[in-house]
Order: C-alpha cells, then sequence, then structure tokens
C-alpha cells in the first residue's frame, strides 16, 4: 500500500447525491462501503467533513446574518455530517469515534491528539468535526490542520471531479487534466484546490493533496494501492 495514515476530506455537498439539499442514503452508504475497503487493507482513516449541504457561514453572512453566528452553525452542520457517517460506517461493521472541536459530550468525543491517534492505530476511523474550532476557517483548513497533527501521509480530497483541470472540465470539453502539480503551479496559474490557509499551510509542512473522483466505485481504494488516480498536489 501506498499510504498507512491518511486524511479523506469530503464535502457536505456530496453527501447530497442527487437531492437539492440535505443527505442521500444511498450515497451515504456508497462512501461507507468504500471507507470500509480502505480500513479492511489495514490503513488508518481519519475524515473531515464540510457542511454545506446543510448550511454554510459565508452564504449566511453575504444574507445579512453575523459572520461568526453563520461559521458557528456551519460547524454544527459538519457534526450532523459526522454523524450520519458515522452511523452508516457502524451499520458497516467499521468501528468509528466522532471528535469535535466544539464540546458536544453527550454525542461526540472533545478533540484530543493523543486519543486521535490511540483510535487510529486501534484501526477506529475518527471523523473531525465542527472544523477548527474557529470562525473564519473552512474546513479545508480543518482538514490540513488535522491531517498535520496526526501525521498523516497525504489528504485525499474527494471531489465530484477526477483530478486537477487547467480549467473547468464541466464546461470546457478542452480542459487539460494534470497529473501531477506543484504548489507553486497551482498558485501561478490560479487554479482552485483548496482555500489559500489550507494550501499554503500544507505547503508549508510538505503534506501532499490528492484531488480525486470519490464517486466513482473503487476509486478510494485504487489511488491508496499506488494506481494513478487523480491529481497529485506537492512540493516536487
Amino acid at each position: 500500500m501506498k499510504y498507512t495514515r491518511i486524511l479523506l476530506k469530503l464535502s457536505g455537498e456530496s453527501l447530497m447525491g442527487d437531492r437539492q439539499y440535505g443527505i442521500d442514503p444511498k450515497r451515504l452508504n456508497e462512501y461507507a462501503l468504500e471507507i470500509k475497503d480502505v480500513v479492511a487493507k489495514g490503513i488508518e482513516v481519519a475524515i473531515v467533513i464540510g457542511g454545506g449541504n446543510i448550511f454554510r457561514g459565508v452564504s449566511g453572512a453575504a444574507n445579512g446574518m453575523d459572520r461568526v453566528q453563520g461559521d458557528h452553525m456551519g460547524m454544527l452542520a459538519t457534526c450532523i455530517n459526522g454523524l450520519a457517517l458515522q452511523s452508516a460506517l457502524e451499520d458497516n461493521g467499521v468501528y468509528t469515534r466522532l471528535q469535535t472541536a466544539l464540546e458536544i459530550k453527550e454525542i461526540a468525543e472533545p478533540y484530543i491528539k493523543r486519543k486521535a491517534n490511540r483510535h487510529l492505530e486501534k484501526g477506529r476511523v475518527v471523523i473531525f468535526g465542527a472544523g477548527t474550532g474557529n470562525p473564519y476557517f473552512t474546513t479545508d483548513t480543518a482538514a490540513v490542520l488535522r491531517a498535520i497533527e496526526v501525521n498523516a501521509d497525504a489528504i485525499l480530497k474527494g471531489t465530484r471531479v477526477d483530478g486537477i483541470y487547467n480549467m473547468d472540465p464541466e464546461k470546457n470539453k478542452d480542459a487539460v487534466k494534470f497529473e501531477t502539480i506543484s504548489f507553486k503551479d497551482v498558485i501561478s496559474k490560479g487554479l482552485k484546490v483548496m482555500d489559500m490557509t489550507a494550501f499554503t499551510l500544507s505547503e508549508e509542512n510538505n503534506l501532499p493533496i490528492i484531488v480525486f473522483d470519490m464517486d466513482t466505485k473503487g476509486n478510494l481504494i485504487k489511488l491508496i494501492s499506488g494506481e494513478k488516480i487523480g491529481t497529485i498536489v506537492n512540493n516536487k
């Protein structure tokens, strides 16, 4: 296996499936089965999920809501998604822990680095909810921060597109896909991978990001096994 410990970053929107909002149980179960296959190979898996399928703090602020309040609502949305994914994983026999940056002790453990590492070492999937616990930071930043803290080998960013292109492949049929690209080239070309805070943090800590299509069955295990899936962003 190419990796021994990964952090999987999923968007909240990915949980919608074909719906307009909320959580699609079918898509949730598909993801759980993909993750189960990876865990069965002995790979340690941590996960960060966004909350955009339920609430987005930036959108709330754009409509006149206080940004800090909006971001806190978004953090709670990630906890809802985390609980849903935890349930789906456990229904499929995968031991899972949800740790949150905001204390919600009745439903989740508080985020503690040592406990997170211990869970991962024991083969449990660890879902990190509530972002960083601070407003003005995205779940992209939370994903990079947690990946660094638990010494993940890479961040796997699951999207509906099979990598990074020089232009939007959903709008331009002539778009060219990058197999690998450096952090500096992503910035110079103005490509959108993660928000700049998260991206810079990843670059400074030499933590590679792999952008891949999570919705194609089997892609996650293929990527873990070393097949050329998606686009790798690194310092090389």
